[in-house]
């Protein structure tokens, strides 16, 4: 029960992080609003490290033995970060979250395919069930607007 509650905490936060990044990046532009972002979260896990005296965990020689691809989700981090600040202006919050959670859910999917994992039909259905959802919310919001 703790796992979920702490899964739909961290879906509130990315949510609430996308939209605050994305006023930030109206302000300063798009990258300076990520770099800033990255640049707090490293000060902010800094102080955590140092805070519990995690740093001496943390030995510089092993990152030399870690595969390339494993340095891949800062990357990808940042693209996340930039592509966000980009479209939660353009867009309203609710569509970019369905948006994202759809991209989330689907990629979800084809990374168990690839891995041999078993994939529901039902994930697919709700995901084409949100699919519909969404294109048909956007058609009323249209007409009304």
């Amino acid at each position: 029960m703790l796992y979920v509650v702490l899964a739909l905490i961290s879906g509130c936060l990315v949510i609430l992080s996308m939209v605050i990044n994305s006023h930030l990046a109206k302000k300063i532009g798009i990258f300076q609003g990520t770099f800033v972002n990255y640049l707090v979260g490293l000060l902010f896990i800094s102080i955590i490290l140092i805070l519990k005296n995690e740093f001496r965990n943390l030995s510089f020689n092993i990152l030399s033995y870690i595969p390339f691809w494993a340095y891949l989700g800062g990357l990808i981090g940042v693209s996340v970060v930039a592509i966000s600040n980009i479209i939660i202006p353009k867009i309203p919050t609710i569509y970019s979250t369905l948006l994202i959670f759809l991209g989330q859910l689907f990629t979800g999917i084809a990374i168990d395919y690839c891995r041999g994992n078993l994939i529901s039909k039902g994930k697919i259905i709700g995901g084409l069930f949100i699919i519909a959802g969404l294109i048909y919310n956007f058609n009323i919001d249209k007409q009304e607007s």
